[in-house]
Protein backbone atom coordinates (compact mmCIF):
# COMPACT_ATOMS: atom_id res chain seq x y z
CA UNK A 1 0.00 0.00 0.00
CA UNK A 2 1.18 3.70 -1.28
CA UNK A 3 1.26 6.23 1.97
CA UNK A 4 2.54 9.71 1.56
CA UNK A 5 2.80 9.00 -2.30
CA UNK A 6 5.34 6.21 -2.02
CA UNK A 7 5.23 2.65 -2.45
CA UNK A 8 7.22 0.89 -0.05
CA UNK A 9 6.91 -2.67 1.47
CA UNK A 10 6.31 -3.59 4.96
CA UNK A 11 9.63 -4.13 6.06
CA UNK A 12 12.05 -1.59 6.52
CA UNK A 13 16.57 -2.14 7.07
CA UNK A 14 17.11 -0.09 11.01
CA UNK A 15 20.52 0.60 10.53
CA UNK A 16 21.35 0.33 13.87
CA UNK A 17 22.26 -2.57 14.74
CA UNK A 18 24.87 -3.26 12.28
CA UNK A 19 27.43 -6.42 12.13
CA UNK A 20 30.96 -5.73 13.55
CA UNK A 21 34.05 -6.62 12.64
CA UNK A 22 36.47 -5.99 15.33
CA UNK A 23 35.86 -2.67 15.87
CA UNK A 24 34.27 -1.23 13.35
CA UNK A 25 30.89 -2.30 10.97
CA UNK A 26 31.69 -5.19 8.91
CA UNK A 27 30.67 -3.07 5.46
CA UNK A 28 30.78 -5.96 3.39
CA UNK A 29 28.73 -8.31 5.16
CA UNK A 30 26.20 -4.59 5.04
CA UNK A 31 26.26 -5.10 1.13
CA UNK A 32 25.23 -8.67 1.48
CA UNK A 33 22.50 -7.58 3.36
CA UNK A 34 21.59 -5.18 0.94
CA UNK A 35 21.83 -6.91 -1.99
CA UNK A 36 19.52 -9.69 -0.03
CA UNK A 37 17.01 -7.13 1.12
CA UNK A 38 16.52 -4.92 -2.62
CA UNK A 39 16.60 -8.18 -4.30
CA UNK A 40 13.38 -8.97 -1.94
CA UNK A 41 11.58 -5.63 -3.44
CA UNK A 42 12.22 -4.25 -0.25
CA UNK A 43 13.47 -0.29 -0.30
CA UNK A 44 13.33 1.55 3.16
CA UNK A 45 16.63 2.03 5.17
CA UNK A 46 16.73 3.82 8.24
CA UNK A 47 19.50 5.39 9.80
CA UNK A 48 20.28 7.97 12.03
CA UNK A 49 23.37 10.76 12.37
CA UNK A 50 23.58 9.50 15.98
CA UNK A 51 24.32 5.82 15.31
CA UNK A 52 28.05 5.75 15.10
CA UNK A 53 29.38 4.69 11.40
CA UNK A 54 25.91 3.98 10.17
CA UNK A 55 25.53 7.00 7.62
CA UNK A 56 28.98 6.12 6.13
CA UNK A 57 28.32 1.96 6.08
CA UNK A 58 25.00 2.87 3.87
CA UNK A 59 26.90 5.00 1.54
CA UNK A 60 29.06 2.01 0.81
CA UNK A 61 26.76 -0.62 0.95
CA UNK A 62 23.26 1.23 -0.96
CA UNK A 63 24.20 5.11 -2.01
CA UNK A 64 27.47 4.40 -4.01
CA UNK A 65 25.70 0.77 -5.88
CA UNK A 66 22.47 1.32 -6.48
CA UNK A 67 20.48 3.87 -8.58
CA UNK A 68 19.47 6.81 -6.16
CA UNK A 69 15.25 6.27 -7.32
CA UNK A 70 15.39 2.70 -6.37
CA UNK A 71 14.85 2.85 -2.78
CA UNK A 72 14.05 4.91 0.38
CA UNK A 73 16.75 6.72 2.65
CA UNK A 74 15.34 8.17 6.31
CA UNK A 75 17.81 9.65 9.27
CA UNK A 76 17.44 11.07 11.91
CA UNK A 77 18.37 14.96 13.82
CA UNK A 78 18.89 14.78 17.44
CA UNK A 79 18.87 17.96 18.31
CA UNK A 80 19.47 16.91 22.34
CA UNK A 81 22.49 15.45 21.81
CA UNK A 82 25.67 18.39 22.92
CA UNK A 83 24.25 21.06 20.71
CA UNK A 84 24.52 24.29 22.66
CA UNK A 85 22.91 26.45 19.49
CA UNK A 86 21.01 25.73 16.97
CA UNK A 87 23.65 26.18 14.00
CA UNK A 88 25.21 22.97 15.96
CA UNK A 89 21.77 21.22 15.46
CA UNK A 90 20.92 22.44 12.20
CA UNK A 91 24.80 21.12 11.40
CA UNK A 92 23.46 17.26 11.81
CA UNK A 93 22.10 17.54 8.30
CA UNK A 94 25.11 18.65 6.82
CA UNK A 95 26.91 15.88 8.27
CA UNK A 96 24.08 13.72 7.62
CA UNK A 97 24.42 14.34 3.50
CA UNK A 98 27.72 14.16 3.79
CA UNK A 99 28.30 10.97 5.29
CA UNK A 100 25.65 9.24 3.24
CA UNK A 101 26.28 10.88 0.28
CA UNK A 102 22.77 10.48 -0.64
CA UNK A 103 22.06 14.27 -2.24
CA UNK A 104 18.65 14.27 -0.33
CA UNK A 105 16.72 12.30 2.13
CA UNK A 106 13.34 10.56 1.56
CA UNK A 107 12.29 10.86 4.90
CA UNK A 108 13.76 13.38 8.02
CA UNK A 109 13.09 12.93 11.34
CA UNK A 110 13.37 14.98 14.34
CA UNK A 111 14.62 12.37 16.26
CA UNK A 112 13.40 11.06 19.94
CA UNK A 113 10.99 13.39 20.92
CA UNK A 114 9.17 13.54 24.49
CA UNK A 115 9.79 14.83 27.99
CA UNK A 116 12.95 17.11 28.36
CA UNK A 117 14.25 16.44 24.88
CA UNK A 118 11.34 18.16 22.84
CA UNK A 119 12.23 21.17 23.88
CA UNK A 120 15.41 21.56 21.90
CA UNK A 121 13.60 21.42 18.98
CA UNK A 122 11.55 23.79 20.13
CA UNK A 123 13.92 26.05 21.05
CA UNK A 124 16.16 26.25 17.81
CA UNK A 125 12.82 26.61 16.04
CA UNK A 126 13.21 23.26 14.15
CA UNK A 127 9.67 23.17 12.98
CA UNK A 128 10.53 26.06 10.45
CA UNK A 129 13.55 24.92 9.68
CA UNK A 130 12.78 21.45 8.57
CA UNK A 131 9.94 22.41 5.95
CA UNK A 132 12.48 24.85 4.87
CA UNK A 133 14.65 21.67 3.90
CA UNK A 134 11.67 20.33 2.47
CA UNK A 135 11.10 23.49 0.48
CA UNK A 136 14.53 23.48 -0.95
CA UNK A 137 14.17 19.59 -1.98
CA UNK A 138 16.59 18.13 0.42
CA UNK A 139 13.96 16.47 1.99
CA UNK A 140 10.85 14.30 0.87
CA UNK A 141 9.02 13.76 3.53
CA UNK A 142 9.22 15.04 7.23
CA UNK A 143 8.27 13.80 10.45
CA UNK A 144 9.64 12.98 14.11
CA UNK A 145 10.38 9.61 16.17
CA UNK A 146 9.08 9.71 19.46
CA UNK A 147 9.21 7.62 23.30
CA UNK A 148 6.81 9.05 26.14
CA UNK A 149 2.76 9.55 26.57
CA UNK A 150 0.04 9.79 24.24
CA UNK A 151 -1.13 12.69 25.89
CA UNK A 152 2.46 14.49 24.91
CA UNK A 153 2.12 12.85 21.60
CA UNK A 154 -1.25 14.71 21.36
CA UNK A 155 -0.02 17.71 22.22
CA UNK A 156 3.13 17.68 19.40
CA UNK A 157 0.85 16.81 16.65
CA UNK A 158 -1.96 19.46 17.76
CA UNK A 159 0.99 21.99 17.37
CA UNK A 160 2.33 20.55 14.22
CA UNK A 161 0.13 19.37 11.33
CA UNK A 162 2.51 19.81 9.10
CA UNK A 163 4.51 16.73 10.71
CA UNK A 164 3.54 14.13 7.46
CA UNK A 165 4.42 10.54 9.93
CA UNK A 166 5.26 9.58 13.64
CA UNK A 167 8.00 6.65 14.30
CA UNK A 168 6.91 5.15 17.32
CA UNK A 169 8.02 1.77 19.24
CA UNK A 170 5.12 -0.85 18.87
CA UNK A 171 5.64 -4.43 19.85
CA UNK A 172 3.25 -7.20 21.36
CA UNK A 173 5.11 -6.68 24.38
CA UNK A 174 4.47 -3.15 25.17
CA UNK A 175 1.16 -2.95 23.65
CA UNK A 176 -0.60 -2.52 26.77
CA UNK A 177 2.26 -1.82 28.74
CA UNK A 178 2.07 1.29 30.92
CA UNK A 179 5.55 2.10 30.81
CA UNK A 180 5.12 2.36 27.01
CA UNK A 181 1.66 2.94 26.43
CA UNK A 182 2.21 2.03 22.26
CA UNK A 183 -1.28 0.96 22.02
CA UNK A 184 -2.47 4.23 23.19
CA UNK A 185 0.61 5.86 21.19
CA UNK A 186 -1.05 4.36 18.12
CA UNK A 187 -4.02 5.44 18.49
CA UNK A 188 -3.20 9.23 18.89
CA UNK A 189 -1.40 8.81 15.75
CA UNK A 190 -4.28 7.43 13.86
CA UNK A 191 -6.63 9.66 15.46
CA UNK A 192 -4.74 12.49 13.81
CA UNK A 193 -4.49 10.72 10.42
CA UNK A 194 -0.62 10.50 10.43
CA UNK A 195 0.81 7.37 9.06
CA UNK A 196 3.11 5.22 11.44
CA UNK A 197 6.75 4.09 11.31
CA UNK A 198 7.53 1.18 13.53
CA UNK A 199 10.45 0.88 15.43
CA UNK A 200 11.43 -1.51 18.07
CA UNK A 201 8.97 -4.11 17.01
CA UNK A 202 10.84 -7.05 18.94
CA UNK A 203 12.18 -4.70 21.26
CA UNK A 204 15.50 -4.59 20.77
CA UNK A 205 15.78 -8.47 20.15
CA UNK A 206 14.57 -9.63 23.88
CA UNK A 207 11.13 -10.49 21.91
CA UNK A 208 13.60 -13.31 19.82
CA UNK A 209 14.21 -14.86 23.44
CA UNK A 210 10.77 -14.50 25.00
CA UNK A 211 9.84 -15.61 28.34
CA UNK A 212 9.73 -19.62 27.86
CA UNK A 213 6.07 -19.59 28.53
CA UNK A 214 5.93 -17.03 25.49
CA UNK A 215 7.64 -19.34 23.52
CA UNK A 216 6.06 -22.59 24.01
CA UNK A 217 2.80 -20.66 22.67
CA UNK A 218 4.58 -19.64 19.45
CA UNK A 219 6.09 -22.52 18.60
CA UNK A 220 2.73 -24.61 19.41
CA UNK A 221 1.36 -22.87 17.07
CA UNK A 222 4.29 -22.71 14.07
CA UNK A 223 7.09 -25.02 14.90
CA UNK A 224 8.79 -23.86 11.70
CA UNK A 225 8.64 -19.89 12.30
CA UNK A 226 10.85 -17.80 14.38
CA UNK A 227 9.76 -16.55 17.72
CA UNK A 228 10.83 -13.09 16.62
CA UNK A 229 8.66 -13.24 13.40
CA UNK A 230 6.00 -12.79 15.16
CA UNK A 231 6.93 -10.10 16.76
CA UNK A 232 6.97 -7.96 13.28
CA UNK A 233 3.87 -9.48 11.74
CA UNK A 234 2.54 -8.29 14.43
CA UNK A 235 3.29 -5.03 14.37
CA UNK A 236 3.24 -4.97 10.30
CA UNK A 237 -0.51 -6.06 10.41
CA UNK A 238 -1.39 -2.52 11.82
CA UNK A 239 -3.64 -0.51 10.09
CA UNK A 240 -1.64 2.51 8.57
CA UNK A 241 1.97 1.36 8.72
CA UNK A 242 4.41 2.51 6.64
CA UNK A 243 6.42 -0.21 7.19
CA UNK A 244 8.11 -1.81 10.05
CA UNK A 245 12.20 -1.46 10.89
CA UNK A 246 13.91 -4.34 11.80
CA UNK A 247 17.40 -3.59 13.48
CA UNK A 248 18.98 -6.39 11.32
CA UNK A 249 22.91 -7.62 12.80
CA UNK A 250 23.95 -10.40 10.60
CA UNK A 251 22.78 -11.78 7.25
CA UNK A 252 20.95 -14.92 8.56
CA UNK A 253 18.16 -12.17 10.51
CA UNK A 254 18.20 -10.80 7.44
CA UNK A 255 17.23 -14.07 5.42
CA UNK A 256 14.59 -14.61 8.07
CA UNK A 257 12.88 -11.66 7.87
CA UNK A 258 12.82 -11.82 4.00
CA UNK A 259 11.76 -15.36 4.35
CA UNK A 260 8.43 -14.63 6.12
CA UNK A 261 7.50 -10.66 5.18
CA UNK A 262 8.30 -11.61 1.07
CA UNK A 263 4.50 -12.23 0.81
CA UNK A 264 3.18 -10.82 3.61
CA UNK A 265 -0.20 -9.96 3.99
CA UNK A 266 -1.68 -9.51 7.39
CA UNK A 267 -1.91 -12.41 10.32
CA UNK A 268 -4.89 -14.79 9.79
CA UNK A 269 -7.42 -15.48 13.14
CA UNK A 270 -5.78 -18.21 14.36
CA UNK A 271 -2.74 -16.09 13.91
CA UNK A 272 -4.20 -13.09 16.40
CA UNK A 273 -5.62 -15.69 18.60
CA UNK A 274 -1.86 -16.86 19.42
CA UNK A 275 -0.27 -13.38 19.60
CA UNK A 276 -3.41 -12.35 22.08
CA UNK A 277 -2.29 -16.00 24.11
CA UNK A 278 1.28 -14.70 24.12
CA UNK A 279 0.50 -11.68 25.78
CA UNK A 280 -1.96 -13.65 28.26
CA UNK A 281 1.19 -15.33 29.14
CA UNK A 282 3.34 -12.27 29.47
CA UNK A 283 0.51 -10.72 31.85
CA UNK A 284 0.95 -13.83 33.85
CA UNK A 285 4.91 -12.43 35.02
CA UNK A 286 4.71 -11.47 38.26
CA UNK A 287 5.84 -7.77 37.42
CA UNK A 288 6.16 -4.75 39.58
CA UNK A 289 2.84 -3.20 38.72
CA UNK A 290 3.81 0.13 38.45
CA UNK A 291 1.87 2.07 36.05
CA UNK A 292 4.42 5.14 36.09
CA UNK A 293 1.93 7.79 37.33
CA UNK A 294 5.18 8.98 38.91
CA UNK A 295 2.84 10.31 42.00
CA UNK A 296 5.71 9.11 44.48
CA UNK A 297 8.49 11.03 42.08
CA UNK A 298 6.29 14.08 43.44
CA UNK A 299 6.23 13.18 47.00
CA UNK A 300 10.26 11.45 47.18
CA UNK A 301 12.79 14.34 49.51
CA UNK A 302 15.60 12.65 47.30
CA UNK A 303 14.59 12.39 43.78
CA UNK A 304 14.91 8.71 43.25
CA UNK A 305 14.10 7.52 39.53
CA UNK A 306 11.33 5.24 41.48
CA UNK A 307 9.17 4.19 38.41
CA UNK A 308 12.63 4.05 35.88
CA UNK A 309 14.14 1.55 38.51
CA UNK A 310 10.94 -0.41 38.42
CA UNK A 311 10.27 -0.51 34.93
CA UNK A 312 14.12 -1.75 34.37
CA UNK A 313 13.71 -4.47 36.67
CA UNK A 314 10.63 -5.51 35.06
CA UNK A 315 13.00 -6.40 32.02
CA UNK A 316 15.07 -8.17 33.83
CA UNK A 317 12.37 -10.65 35.25
CA UNK A 318 10.93 -10.45 31.84
CA UNK A 319 13.88 -11.66 29.63
CA UNK A 320 17.18 -12.19 32.16
CA UNK A 321 18.60 -9.79 30.09
CA UNK A 322 20.80 -8.23 32.95
CA UNK A 323 22.70 -5.66 30.52
CA UNK A 324 19.52 -4.29 28.57
CA UNK A 325 17.75 -3.94 32.59
CA UNK A 326 20.78 -1.48 33.25
CA UNK A 327 21.00 0.20 30.29
CA UNK A 328 17.29 0.66 30.92
CA UNK A 329 18.19 1.84 34.42
CA UNK A 330 20.67 4.21 32.78
CA UNK A 331 18.61 5.55 30.86
CA UNK A 332 15.66 6.17 32.80
CA UNK A 333 17.24 7.65 36.29
CA UNK A 334 20.16 8.95 35.67
CA UNK A 335 20.07 9.78 32.28
CA UNK A 336 16.85 11.91 33.72
CA UNK A 337 18.72 13.76 36.50
CA UNK A 338 17.43 11.60 38.86
CA UNK A 339 18.43 9.81 41.64
CA UNK A 340 19.38 5.61 41.86
CA UNK A 341 17.76 3.31 44.27
CA UNK A 342 20.71 2.96 46.36
CA UNK A 343 20.38 6.59 47.21
CA UNK A 344 16.74 6.36 48.92
CA UNK A 345 16.01 7.45 52.39
CA UNK A 346 13.43 5.34 53.22
CA UNK A 347 11.27 7.57 54.37
CA UNK A 348 8.12 5.57 53.21
CA UNK A 349 6.58 9.27 51.87
CA UNK A 350 6.46 7.55 48.52
CA UNK A 351 4.30 4.78 49.25
CA UNK A 352 1.83 6.59 51.20
CA UNK A 353 1.26 8.37 47.58
CA UNK A 354 1.09 5.19 45.58
CA UNK A 355 -2.09 4.40 44.07
CA UNK A 356 -0.63 0.94 43.74
CA UNK A 357 -0.22 0.36 47.26
CA UNK A 358 3.21 -0.76 46.11
CA UNK A 359 6.25 -1.83 48.98
CA UNK A 360 8.47 0.91 46.92
CA UNK A 361 11.31 0.76 49.76
CA UNK A 362 11.53 -3.21 49.65
CA UNK A 363 11.42 -3.35 45.67
CA UNK A 364 14.05 -0.60 45.38
CA UNK A 365 16.15 -3.05 48.00
CA UNK A 366 15.57 -5.55 44.99
CA UNK A 367 16.67 -2.87 42.33
CA UNK A 368 19.72 -2.66 44.21
CA UNK A 369 20.22 -5.97 44.88
CA UNK A 370 20.10 -6.76 41.16
CA UNK A 371 20.92 -3.77 39.10
CA UNK A 372 23.45 -1.83 40.87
Amino acid sequence: MAYLGEEIRKLGFGLMRLPQKGDAIDVEQVKEMVDLFMGAGFTYFDTAWAYAGSEDAIRQALVERYPRESYQLATKNAAWIDCKTKEEAYAQFDTSLAQTGAGYFDFYLLHNLGEGRTRYFDDYDMWSWIQEKKKAGLIRHIGFSFHSTPEELEKILSAHPEMEFVQLQINYADWENPAVQSKGCYEVARRYGKPVIIMEPVKGGMLATPPQSVREVLKAAEPESSVASWAVRFAADLEGVITVLSGMSNVEQMKDNLSYMKDFTGLTVDQKKTLARAQEELKKIPLIPCTTCDYCAKVCPVGVGISGSFTAMNYLTLYGDLAAARHQEDWLVSGHGLKRADECSECGACEEACPQHIKIREELVRVREALL
